[in-house]
């Protein structure tokens, strides 16, 4: 289906605000008050954030280590498993409306998946799938992870793209509840290639394969213009 995407950047925010920012925006889509999907783009500091899938195995340290570090912690509704987001990441929030697409969780995961293999290929970067797992790979290497939660067929939560990111924070979970996981970023990717505004251009390139992938034009938007206010 064609349409407008509204593209809303909001830099780097506080995880906690971005997640009520997402459920207002679900509301207001599930009410149609909203007559858009938008897709909110943002940077986060460091947070550990647990889905409905989540074993207490994956989450090895402390809770407590994680506030010494200054690592903030969620519980939250979307599936998967534990996760990571923190600086030099694009953590991208999809809410749209599945009644105007294709009503099929399955299938809007693919989507997410192939937007986000599009982006890289754009910034030279093979992404891949990987059987049975949900998420964007290179070389083996996991480079994205995804995780929604639907309610009367709009989605919100979505993916994290390694950019910059500091992957030792990693090292802190088992990321994805996947053993012996290897990450990696496009920094990390591409080296000597990687360009000086590589945040940016991946933001371009991730908001141009979900254009693609969606049969969308992509209109960015301030935040203010969808009325739910920050």
């Amino acid at each position: 289906m064609s349409g407008e995407l509204l593209v809303v950047g909001l830099g780097r925010q506080p995880y906690g605000e971005a997640l009520e920012l997402q459920r207002r925006i679900a509301r207001g889509r599930i009410e149609k008050e909203i007559p858009r999907d938008v897709l909110l783009l943002v940077e986060h500091p460091p947070v550990v954030t647990l889905g409905r899938g989540s074993q207490p195995a994956h989450l090895p340290v402390p809770r407590e280590h994680l506030t010494s570090q200054g690592i903030d912690l969620f519980d939250i509704e979307r599936g998967g498993d534990v996760t990571f987001h923190g600086p030099g990441q694009l953590v991208g929030y999809p809410i749209y409306d599945l009644t105007e697409h294709k009503r099929d969780l399955h299938w809007f995961l693919r989507q997410l998946e192939e937007a986000l293999i599009r982006a890289l290929n754009e910034l030279g970067i093979a992404g891949e799938r990987r059987q049975h797992y949900t998420g964007v790979w290179t070389g083996g290497r996991k480079i994205a992870s995804i995780g929604i939660h639907v309610k009367q067929w709009v989605s919100w939560h979505g993916f994290a793209l390694n950019v910059t990111t500091d992957l030792s924070y990693f090292d802190l979970i088992v990321p994805c509840g996947i053993p012996n996981v290897v990450m990696t970023s496009v920094k990390q990717e591409l080296n000597e290639r990687t360009p000086r505004d590589v945040w940016s251009r991946a933001a371009e390139c991730v908001v141009m394969g979900f254009c693609e992938v969606f049969g969308q034009q992509a209109q960015p938007v301030p935040l203010e213009e969808l009325g739910v206010g920050r």
